[in-house]
């Protein structure tokens, strides 16, 4: 009898150590099991305990998202930059610091050729045109309203394969650029492009690079944005459904054919889209 005591309050004490070391312990909801994939490009899932409130959560100084995991404890869900090196990374909840880590990834490297040399070498004036659109877009990544996010297992923005994954390292006419910031599709021209999830235009236009583009925000820092459009369907502000069509595949911008390029942001870093669709692989 005693035995069997002991070997209980021993399994106890074990568990309460495990949840201890472990933020995530309490939060393997479906949620967590979506989301959690905490390394360069990813999305950390942070365990913030029970309250009536969320508590504040800030990670790089930023507001993060927080949700109740399953009506239950609060979760901050967080993005992790491509360029953060794996290892110990910490939020501040209301003013503490709370420690999750960042395992390692390995993105593997993409070559494109491309036509039109000022799309890999802007001239002067091209950069003052970018610098510009460049500004425009970060004040974009950077709204954090207050609504929580209408869904966060995403819709596909089109039906399509997938031809280019988030993270390869760019080689443009054998110049590396920026990493891959989003998942592109093979679809054809013309096919209509649907929001994710519901939403508020934050931004539109035609950019250097990205051609016709569309901002969508989702809720307290959620952001996805479509590019390549060959026309944009909707207008600054304007409050969408989830599957609101916002325009249209093209080609526009620095493309090599038709396609759509998709990025999600989150607390204003990219990161892998296909965590939010289901389809991330290590």
């Amino acid at each position: 009898m005693k035995s069997c005591f002991l070997k209980r309050s021993l399994l106890t004490l074990a568990l309460m150590a495990l949840s201890l070391a472990n933020p995530l312990a309490h939060a393997e909801g479906f949620i967590t099991r979506l989301l959690n994939h905490p390394v360069p490009g990813g999305v950390a899932v942070v365990d913030l305990g029970e309250g009536t409130s969320a508590p504040d959560a800030r990670y790089e100084g930023k507001p993060v998202l927080r949700i109740r995991e399953d009506d239950q404890r609060w979760i901050a869900i967080v993005g992790i930059d491509l360029k953060t090196a794996p290892g110990r990374q910490q939020l501040l909840v209301n003013g503490q610091p709370l420690a999750f880590t960042v395992e390692s990834r390995h993105y593997k490297e993409q070559h494109i050729k491309i036509k039109d040399s000022r799309k890999v070498d802007p001239l002067a004036e091209d950069l003052k045109r970018i610098n510009r659109e460049m500004a425009e877009q970060n004040s974009a990544y950077a709204v954090f309203s207050p609504d929580q996010p209408s869904n966060l297992l995403f819709d596909l923005p089109v039906d399509g394969p997938l031809s280019s994954p988030f993270g390869l390292r760019r080689f443009f006419n054998g110049k590396e650029r920026n990493p891959h910031s989003g998942l592109d599709f093979a679809v054809g021209a013309g096919t209509p492009v649907k929001t994710p999830a519901a939403g508020k235009v934050l931004l539109t236009g035609n950019l250097f690079f990205n051609g016709n583009t569309v901002f969508i925000d989702h809720g307290q820092g959620l952001i996805s944005m479509v590019c390549h459009l060959s026309e944009i369907d909707v207008k600054k502000g304007q409050v969408l459904p989830r599957g609101a069509v916002v325009g249209k595949v093209g080609q526009t911008g620095r493309a090599t054919g038709p396609h759509l390029h998709w990025n999600v942001s989150l607390n204003g870093n990219r990161v892998d889209p296909s965590i939010f669709i289901g389809r991330y692989t290590p």
